[in-house]
């Protein structure tokens, strides 16, 4: 009887010790996410790191095309990009950096058709590169440095003349043309405003002026721009600005603190400064061109 009740006890306690078992410790708790990165402003330009992106989402039409040269010279290819509006639009002729026409200077234009206005982009390359054709063509930036610096300014003038005259007689353009240009570019807009009377406005980012004596044939508004570290273009502007009120011209000038040259292309850099001055300016320069590209 004792052995049965013995048995009969080790069989009750046997679950019971298994149910008291240690159990597993728990998973280790899962590492925080990393904070996802700031959506893109869209009101703005991208910055060179997003601008193919940006040329891929955009529901906007744009295409190449090719511009007629005057006598002697050769058609330009360029970027040209249509607003999505019903009435016609004023044309914003963009001229490029000194590193030719690239994926962050259409982004631009694209930009630009987003805020209502057709905005083409000229290679003014074109013709200059491998197998007559243009930036396209070139195996890396110094090859379009090089060639960009070997541009006369009296032939750039030529070939803006020749995208001026294509741009007027777009049947979706209302007859009014600005120019806006960066470095290089900016000061080829600054000065396509001496060459051409007829320009209705000129926006000039971190680009110098004409010489002095070449203000005098400035009729166009002009919209300046510049970082504020960028000393070797802002020492240019005090001349330029004294120049222009005497003559009674509009040069409106902005420095934005912090900001380097290319502040708009290179909008993440100067710790913040360029993303901020790109935010000041880039309203500033839509405002400037639909107050002076409006139909009259």
């Amino acid at each position: 009887m004792r052995l049965l009740f013995a048995a009969a006890l080790a069989l009750s306690t046997g679950p019971v010790l298994a149910a008291q078992a240690v159990p597993p410790a728990p998973p280790a708790p899962a590492a925080p996410a990393a904070p996802a990165a700031p959506a893109a402003d869209e009101s703005l330009p991208p910055g060179e790191a997003g601008a193919a992106a940006a040329l891929n989402r955009s529901p906007r039409h744009g295409e190449f095309v090719d511009v007629p040269g005057g006598a002697g010279e050769v058609a330009q290819r360029a970027f040209i990009v249509y607003p999505e509006r019903k009435d016609p639009a004023g044309v914003v002729i963009v001229i490029h950096e000194i590193f030719g026409l690239t994926d962050w200077i259409r982004a631009v234009a694209d930009q630009l058709a987003e805020d209502g206005f057709i905005a083409i982009a000229p290679d003014f390359l074109s013709g200059k590169g491998p197998g007559g054709k243009g930036t396209e063509a070139l195996a890396n930036r110094d090859e379009a440095v090089k060639l960009v610096r070997e541009l006369t300014p009296v032939e750039v003038d030529r070939r803006l003349d020749a995208v001026r005259a294509y741009a007027l007689k777009l049947p979706a353009a209302n007859g009014r043309v600005a120019t806006l240009g960066f470095c290089w570019g900016g000061a080829r807009s600054f000065g396509y405003a001496a060459a051409q009377p007829a320009l209705d406005a000129a926006v000039v980012f971190y680009g110098t002026g004409p010489d002095v004596p070449a203000l005098a044939t400035v009729k166009a508004p002009v919209l300046g721009l510049y970082g504020g570290d960028d000393a070797r273009v802002n020492a240019t502007i005090p001349a330029t600005e004294a120049e222009l009120k005497k003559l009674g011209r509009t040069y409106e000038v902005h420095v934005y603190d912090g900001a380097g040259h290319g502040f708009l292309r290179a909008q993440d850099g100067r710790d913040g400064a360029n993303l901020e001055a790109t935010r000041q300016a880039w309203p500033r320069v839509v405002a400037f061109l639909r107050r002076h590209l409006a139909r009259r």
